[in-house]
């Protein structure tokens, strides 16, 4: 990859549509761009303004009318001078509009290669540039949100000033090193530990906002259990507000699991419905209990359904002891008839048929999954499990470092504890990320951003 070429791509989604954009950057983007269109008269090229042109073929014909917008750089999205040019989306267009400016020099670009100069012309740092992946594959308006803050920079301005204290300390014992001739005092281990305890806790306070921030686009699994005819696919429906599943009054109508994929409060979320939980009648119903018990291990959380129409029988005990060690939400269906349930301590009680207690049943899920409530989008918590890892890598170095202290070790060997966590914290930010990373990250991104 020549980053000294200019590069062309479609920069809309495949298919019809009323516009189209095709995108080039680099220095000959203006050139190539007056090659392939006519202007009703000489081309302004003003930064940040639109003209109207005309798209040639290879004979010189007019196909279509285009608005042509100019960004010089440093003031574009790739910090180079980007050519947008706007046609109507007809997929034979756009694709004549690639072709006539590959024709004039431009390169076809690669996956992610306009945000990947952006990153190394300086205009985002590297949790920016991912962020902007994760908006535009965000799937939900909180998932956007999130995504749009840091591509603001909080990630980042979160990082800074643990990064600038560790640098501070390293800077202070190499200073006692280098100069110990001058007079320049080494830092006590008193002062030294002073300095590391804010750093530590910074990097784990880190390090612990992943535990919430990876709900925002990894979503859970929620499986919904219990023995047959409690009403699971009923619930399962009303929680997903559309038939998905059969509801009938006999009992192990589910014979497999049925799963969809919804949103709880912006977060995604994949629902599992499972076949009744009892003694199999038949092979096909065992093998759908199995994969009941299955969809309850791999499941972030499970909501226990009980019948408060009904006494609770031997079946659903045996259910609880069987999955207590998974802290089920105990979910008692049917409040909207008679009740001869016994009282079981922290049942949610709902009516799949009426709604009554659903959106109880949706605060208790949630504050299950997130006991300290959502993430603020400006928050600046880790949702990316590079970041984490990197995070970890840098909290263990750290952790290495105070025992270092704490066993007279030089300073000498020290400071190499304290390199090891600073590397991690600038491979977050992209300031020592090596080339394959870059590569991997880039390649997931869309062609054309």
């Amino acid at each position: 990859m020549n980053l000294r070429d200019t590069i062309v791509a479609i920069s809309t989604p495949l298919g019809r549509g009323g516009l189209g954009v095709a995108r080039l950057s680099g220095a000959r983007s203006r050139e190539i761009a007056e090659a392939i269109l006519r202007f009703p008269s000489k081309p302004g090229w003003q930064s940040w303004t639109s003209q109207l042109a005309a798209l040639l073929d290879a004979d010189g014909a007019a196909v279509d009318q285009v608005v042509v917008s100019y960004f010089a750089a440093p003031r574009s999205y790739t910090a180079e001078d980007v050519v947008e040019i706007s046609c109507h989306g007809a997929p034979v267009i756009l694709r004549l509009c690639v072709e006539r400016a590959a024709g004039q020099g431009a390169r076809i670009a690669e996956p992610g290669e306009f945000t990947l100069r952006a990153y190394l012309n300086g205009r985002i740092d590297l949790p920016q540039a991912e962020a902007i992946r994760d908006l535009i594959e965000a799937t939900t308006l909180y998932q956007a949100r999130v995504a749009a803050q840091q591509m603001e920079g909080s990630v980042s301005r979160r990082i800074q000033p643990v990064k600038e204290q560790l640098v501070e300390l390293i800077a202070l014992l190499e200073a006692g090193i280098d100069f110990a001739e001058d007079d320049i005092s080494v830092a006590s281990a008193e002062e030294i530990l002073r300095r590391l305890a804010p750093i530590q806790q910074g990097v784990e306070r880190l390090v612990a906002s992943f535990g919430a921030g990876k709900l925002v686009f990894e979503g859970f699994t929620l499986a919904i259990a219990g023995r047959p005819n409690v009403g699971k696919s009923s619930l399962f429906n009303r929680l997903l507000e559309q038939d998905r599943a059969i509801v009938t009054a006999i009992p192990g109508t589910t014979r497999d699991t049925v799963s969809e994929t919804t949103t709880l409060e912006g977060l995604p979320l994949k629902l599992v419905d499972t076949a009744g939980i009892r003694q199999g009648s038949d092979l096909v119903e065992t093998l759908g209990i199995e994969r009941s018990y299955q969809a309850v291990a791999d499941a972030d959380l499970t909501l226990l359904v009980l019948d408060l129409s009904e006494e609770v029988t031997d079946a659903d005990r045996e259910l609880l002891a069987k999955l207590e060690d998974r802290r089920p939400v105990l979910v008692g269906n049917k409040r909207d008839l008679q009740r001869r349930c016994e009282s079981i301590g922290g049942l949610v009680e709902v009516s799949a048929t009426t709604g009554e207690g659903v959106e109880e049943l949706r605060r208790r899920i949630l504050e299950r999954l997130a006991p300290e409530g959502l993430m603020a989008p400006e928050s600046g918590s880790i949702t990316n499990i590079r970041h984490e890892a990197l995070l970890r890598e840098s909290l263990e170095a750290l952790v290495n470092a105070r025992r270092a202290v704490e066993f007279e070790i030089p300073h000498e060997m020290l400071l190499l504890d304290l390199y090891a966590a600073l590397r991690p914290i600038d491979a977050v930010t992209g300031a020592t990320t090596a080339d394959d990373i870059l590569n991997r990250i880039f390649s997931t991104f869309c062609i054309g951003k």
